[in-house]
């Protein structure tokens, strides 16, 4: 075997595995923004699929007494409950805990503004569901929780990850490897910051149709490839990286909104979410390719049968993604 066959062989059975759950790990988002002296606006957003939401629920230190009783609402593929609550002796030293965490593969962000302009910023996980309120925190922690929410998202984002893999087959020469994934970095940043920014949009769902005939859309230049022939693809990489980039920033910007992107500080988040992001998709690039030096002792196979092959396998995993995300267009 190759080395390149050594890395199919590592990645293909596990994009394929999961080929159904690119994106469907979404995050629950809790805001609590201080209106008056120990007085909060609440609103909880919880991951939901058509009328089925997730069993997560809050829970606030005891001295928390709710003004009146939450409503609640289906908007855009989540839960959301709306309430006030009021907190005699504040938040701080109080336990905030997410019930129901425990027993799932999501994660919670919890976001709190105080009145005085302070804000807290934690990632609950199923292993850690609940914190105590501090009352405030530096930029510095802030914006290391919104880069590890970027480099979490990016590697749990299996089809942009299979893409950046695509391109990886597809390419032979490493400077123009460097200058495509480049481009590719280039354009979603555009994207993501544009979108997130509210310069532009695009509906969701029909972006993440489009995310997944990219992935197909590479899967056919490998399978056509051809010794002395070249394709679209194969001639100018960087551009055709380029242009699905802009659309993978789309999705990524819809992540950073369903995570909850706060207007107070805004560039902060923006730019280390995006950090993250990139830092996730190094990791993998990395990854990958220590996966090629290590395995560079295997076998000898050719390289032609063992593209093909991979592209074969890619291509599938984007047709079901397409599949998938068609049949909720028309939910």
């Amino acid at each position: 075997m190759t080395r390149l066959g050594a890395l199919l062989a590592v990645l293909i059975p596990m994009f394929l595995a999961t080929s159904g759950m690119a994106h469907e790990i979404r995050p629950a988002y809790l805001d609590m923004r201080e209106t008056a002296s120990g007085e909060f606006a609440v609103v909880w957003k919880v991951p939901a699929q058509g009328e089925m939401r997730l069993g997560l629920y809050v829970s606030l230190p005891k001295p928390c007494v709710e003004k009146a009783e939450p409503a609640g609402s289906i908007e855009g593929g989540a839960y959301l409950e709306r309430w006030t609550v009021a907190c005699a002796a504040g938040l701080k030293g109080g336990e905030i805990g997410i019930i129901g965490l425990k027993s799932t593969m999501t994660e919670a962000l919890v976001r709190i503004e105080y009145e005085n302009g302070d804000t807290e910023v934690v990632r609950l996980m199923p292993d850690a569901p609940s914190f105590t309120a501090a009352g405030a925190q530096t930029s510095l922690v802030v914006a290391q929780t919104y880069f590890l929410l970027g480099v979490d998202h990016i590697l749990s984002g299996l089809d942009h990850l299979l893409f950046v893999l695509a391109l990886m087959l597809l390419i032979r020469d490493r400077w123009m490897l460097v200058k495509t994934i480049t481009a590719f970095t280039v354009a979603h940043s555009i994207t993501l910051a544009g979108a997130s920014l509210g310069y532009f949009s695009l509906p969701q769902k029909p972006v993440e149709v489009t995310i997944a005939l990219s992935i197909a859309f590479i899967a056919s230049e490998l399978v056509r490839m051809k010794p002395g022939e070249r394709r679209l693809a194969e001639s100018y990489p960087w551009v055709v990286a380029f242009a699905f980039g802009l659309l993978h920033g789309f999705g990524f910007a819809a992540a950073l909104k369903e995570i909850g992107l706060p207007q107070s500080d805004v560039p902060l988040s923006l730019l280390t979410f995006n950090l993250g992001v990139e830092a996730g998709q190094l990791i993998f690039v990395a990854t990958a390719l220590v996966v090629l030096r290590a395995a560079g002792a295997l076998g000898t196979i050719q390289p032609a049968p063992v593209r093909q092959f991979g592209a074969y396998m890619i291509g599938t995993a984007a047709m079901l993604w397409l599949v998938s995300r068609i049949a909720g267009l028309a939910a």
